[in-house]
């Protein structure tokens, strides 16, 4: 028989107390990558269990596409009033601040923006998406508009970037996220003041989005070895 993965553990630990946290007749945002599908299952099973009604607003065609599938009804961004809670993943995980990377999956701009129409937003993760500061190992995913992305990235590499546009799996092309995007890939030398950076960036024209979260995520269920750990924001940081 094949050990269990020791990260899909610590994964599963954190989805499931993530879904925990669902209670009945919420609209919940659902986020993209493993963490996120996998809260999305946990979310499912608890709907079949004990007869939760649910809404969700899907983060990716991919989450909306599994979320469907388990049974899970889809809703837009509503235009008023907010998402009683949000579950997403993240790449990087500040644990001092709760300041994130997200978008390695392609999907920043949407998370953002449902992470923005929320009133909570749960982070699950894994041990090793914990950092001492952002960008130890991930690069900084920035969505930029199609027309001119090159003097985009141009304008990136003037903040001390090391700019890499985003290639498709096995095509050899240029990523596009949901949103019909590229996205560039940035290493920052300096990524002391994220919350500077971020602000910095959003005024460079091209730049849709970054993947830095700043002052958004108000916990984070990160799964360890030892157990789960319970990582609240602290309002004033």
């Amino acid at each position: 028989m094949t050990p269990p993965d020791p990260v899909e553990a610590e994964r599963l630990q954190a989805a499931q107390a993530a879904a925990a946290l669902v209670e009945d007749g919420m609209r919940l945002g659902l986020g993209t990558g493993r963490g996120a599908a996998a809260a999305v299952r946990a979310i499912a099973d608890r709907m079949t269990g004990e007869g939760l009604r649910l809404e969700a607003v899907p983060t990716s065609q991919a989450t909306g596409d599994l979320a469907s599938s388990l049974g899970i009804p889809l809703i837009d961004l509503p235009a008023d009033g907010l998402l009683d809670l949000t579950i997403d993943g993240a790449d990087e995980i500040e644990p001092e601040s709760l300041a994130l990377i997200k978008g390695l999956g392609g999907a920043l701009l949407r998370e953002k923006l449902v992470a923005a129409a929320s009133r909570r937003l749960v982070i699950v993760a894994e041990a090793s998406k914990l950092v001492g500061r952002l960008g130890e190992r991930a690069p900084v995913p920035v969505e930029v508009v199609p027309f001119g992305w090159q003097r985009t990235a141009t304008r990136l590499r003037a903040f001390g970037a090391d700019v890499a546009p985003r290639v498709a799996a096995g095509s050899g092309r240029l990523f596009a996220s949901d949103n019909g995007n590229p996205i560039l890939d940035c290493r920052f030398a300096d990524l002391s003041d994220p919350a500077r950076l971020d602000r910095e960036l959003c005024l460079v024209p091209g730049v849709i989005a970054t993947g830095l979260f700043i002052g958004m995520a108000t916990q984070a269920l990160v799964g360890t070895r030892q157990g789960l750990r319970r990582i609240e924001r602290v309002a004033d940081r």
